[in-house]
């Protein structure tokens, strides 16, 4: 959720907007339908706003949630800047900015680049997806059966292709990895063995440019780790509203 507010108008919040009459907020995106987690982030703003009002932002609170989602899944600690502001836009039109999961390496290491990653940063977030699910509609154009104009995505695991057929048939949905609540590397571990459940995480472990990366951090955790909890909180500071370009919303769902 973190990721998906930042490479959309910065790490402002702006996907806790709901949507009104007359505009269709980010949250309600394609890209958006498996984000989780938009009441725990309610009640973490009404304890806030009843001990110290109008302080702590949204945009804060998202930040440290999923700081604090890494650290109690098993994951490394560390700590993040806090002072960001709320933003006051959110539309579905700005998700564009979001990678859809159909992209390969190299359209991830330009799209990432455009925001100030490095490849190896981009393959270090993508290891987020040791937590979480994906819906069928985000990996389906990977399997056969559901559209006659082409095979079975060649870099999947026959079997693997199996297990995700299922699932869309039985409209579930596929963890990342086989340890979808632990925070670890076996997104990586997944990614050598053909099981990557997006093209868009298979695609790190296909391109040279990437496998590298995608072998170091299978064989050493503490390697992702590390590397990990440094391109969050780079990504945390990313378009940053600060003093009268924000506000600090005193309900995340609705601008003040």
């Amino acid at each position: 959720m973190h990721f998906h507010d930042c490479f959309v108008e910065g790490c402002d919040a702006s996907v806790l907007i709901d949507s009104t009459k007359g505009n269709t907020a980010e949250k309600d995106s394609p890209a958006n339908l498996s984000l989780r987690g938009y009441e725990i982030i309610d009640d973490v703003k009404e304890e806030l706003e009843k001990q110290c009002p109008g302080v702590v932002s949204c945009a804060d609170i998202l930040a440290m949630a999923a700081r604090d989602a890494v650290f109690f899944a098993g994951g490394p600690v560390y700590d993040i800047p806090k002072g960001r502001k709320d933003g006051t836009r959110s539309k579905i039109e700005d998700t564009i900015n979001l990678p859809p999961p159909t992209l390969n390496s190299s359209e991830l290491i330009k799209l990432f680049g455009r925001h100030g990653f490095t490849a190896q940063e981009m393959v270090a977030l993508s290891g987020a997806h040791t937590l979480g699910v994906a819906r069928c509609s985000s990996f389906k154009n990977r399997l056969s059966n559901f559209d006659s104009t082409h095979d079975v995505d060649p870099s999947l695991d026959a079997q693997f292709a199996k297990i995700l057929t299922k699932r869309c048939s039985e409209k579930s949905e596929q963890p990342f990895d086989t340890t979808k609540d632990t925070f670890d590397n076996d997104y990586y571990n997944a990614l050598q063995r053909k099981s990557g459940v997006l093209f868009s995480d298979q695609t790190l472990y296909n391109n040279p440019r990437t496998r590298g990366i995608v072998d170091a951090y299978a064989f050493n955790q503490a390697m992702f780790f590390l590397d990990f909890q440094q391109a969050m909180i780079k990504m945390g500071l990313l378009d940053v509203k600060e003093g009268s370009k924000g506000e600090v919303r005193s309900n995340c769902r609705i601008i003040n």
